[in-house]
């Protein structure tokens, strides 16, 4: 059910909202979110694993600057099911990320590159996007 989703030109803004709605497959192992200015730079990997890499419903999340990965931060909560609709909103500014997830539950992660502008998003593993909105 891996998706591939690839967008460019964004231009989301400081203060805007990007939305995402998905579809998780009923048997998801991970999948991601990756925004930023291009694939080598990015100032969000947001990759909630159900059992991947090590993990269990845990939320990595990870910057990569020209190429280079930065230290991963670990979130325990999980509002996340297999077979289930999920909605994330992403939005930024100078210092920091915020990810609201399903639960409502926010966490922040810092804005590592200082990007003013957020043009990229890819989008891969056992997640179907059904709907993408800047608000």
């Amino acid at each position: 059910m891996a998706c591939g989703l690839i967008a460019s030109n964004l231009n989301l803004k400081p203060g805007e909202c990007l939305r995402v709605q998905g579809e998780v497959a009923p048997e998801a192992k991970s999948f991601s979110l990756n925004l930023g200015k291009d694939s080598d730079n990015l100032c969000l990997h947001f990759n909630p694993r159900f059992e991947a890499l090590g993990d269990v419903n845990t939320i990595v999340c990870n910057s990569r600057n020209a190429g280079a990965w930065g230290v991963e931060h670990r979130e325990s909560t999980f509002p996340f099911l297999p077979g289930s609709v999920m909605e994330v909103c992403i939005s930024f500014d100078e210092t920091e990320l915020t990810i609201k997830l399903p639960d409502g539950y926010l966490f922040k992660f810092p804005n590592r590159l200082n990007l003013e502008a957020i043009n990229y998003l890819a989008a891969d593993g056992d997640m179907k996007i059904k709907c993408l909105a800047l608000d």
